[in-house]
């Protein structure tokens, strides 16, 4: 899909919008509109870069034009593929797509859809057999792993959590850095986890928090770090409403107040239209479609559709 203007011409920056392998959208004759919400008005002086969107049909996806003054994505996957070593079937099919900065991307699928699968590779839990993924425009293969990490911060589903106080669990990642973290800094981090900052709290065994505590001091121990990109795989899959919407909110906290650029997989179409930004929506290892998450219910994919009705696979 590279190549020349696609005729698509920019009613507000005024230049043409070129093809972009990996940016699908379903915005159809809202184009205008959603320029505005992209780009803001005109004789603004906020406008900022963003995405302009045709639907052109390639197969199962809908690709889109780029806007050409968006700015670099901070996480790129270009054309991402694996096979399960059991079976030898596809689990990741060919998968590109773009994650701008400061943004909060969604992925949602069915189960066995890929979406933890892609998650993982951009933290080199698993090494791409085809394909290839940047960070900030650098190939993560050719970073050091634990440089990577701590520019890539991950929360699984489970907190897994060290035995020891909260204060231990926290510390632990700048310590092997030879960092010692004093009361403040840790502080300061359950702070931004929305936590209890005390000293009292601190000093709590670990193995002894709540789901939800526990899967927030995850967040804090990640985030000790000081990663630039957060990624969040079904942190809230096991929490009850309350501790799901505390851990939504420091997500969305995360993104807004500090600009970290987060990536969240859920099975909650729910929780991405709370929390996302843009969403893509995976099947089978493919990407179906891409674009904010409350305009996929308005979708014309039929595949889209299967996945409200249920349907998709």
């Amino acid at each position: 899909m590279r190549g020349g203007p696609v005729g698509l011409h920019c009613p507000l920056a005024g230049t043409p919008c070129q093809p972009h392998d990996s940016t699908y959208a379903s915005l159809g004759g809202r184009l205008a509109s959603r320029c505005r919400t992209l780009l803001g008005d005109a004789s603004s002086s906020r406008r900022r870069p963003g995405d302009l969107s045709r639907r052109q049909s390639h197969g199962r996806l809908r690709f889109s034009a780029r806007c050409e003054l968006a700015p670099p994505p901070k996480i790129a996957v270009r054309g991402l593929s694996r096979r399960a070593a059991s079976t030898g079937a596809l689990v990741l099919d060919a998968v590109s797509l773009d994650v701008a900065a400061g943004q909060l991307f969604g992925l949602i699928g069915p189960s066995g859809s890929g979406k933890s699968t892609l998650l993982r590779a951009i933290n080199r839990l698993w090494e791409p057999e085809r394909g290839r993924i940047f960070v900030d425009g650098r190939d993560v293969t050719g970073m050091d792993v634990q440089q990577l990490r701590r520019r890539v911060g991950m929360v699984f589903q489970s907190p897994h959590l060290f035995p020891g106080t909260v204060a231990d669990n926290v510390r632990y990642g700048p310590a092997l850095q030879g960092i010692a973290l004093g009361t403040e800094d840790l502080q300061s981090l359950l702070l931004r986890a929305g936590l209890d900052p005390s000293a009292a709290f601190l000093q709590r065994s670990a193995l002894e928090l709540s789901g939800g505590e526990a899967q927030r001091v995850s967040i804090a121990r990640a985030l000790a770090n000081s990663p630039e990109v957060f990624l969040l795989d079904e942190p809230t899959s096991s929490l009850d409403p309350t501790a799901t919407r505390k851990v939504e909110e420091t997500m969305e906290r995360l993104r807004r107040d500090e600009g970290l650029t987060v990536v969240v997989v859920s099975h909650s179409m729910p929780q991405i239209e709370r929390v996302a930004d843009v969403t893509a929506l995976l099947s089978q290892g493919r990407v179906v479609e891409i674009g904010p998450p409350g305009e996929l219910r308005d979708s014309d994919n039929p595949d889209v559709a299967s996945f409200f009705t249920g349907e998709l696979s």
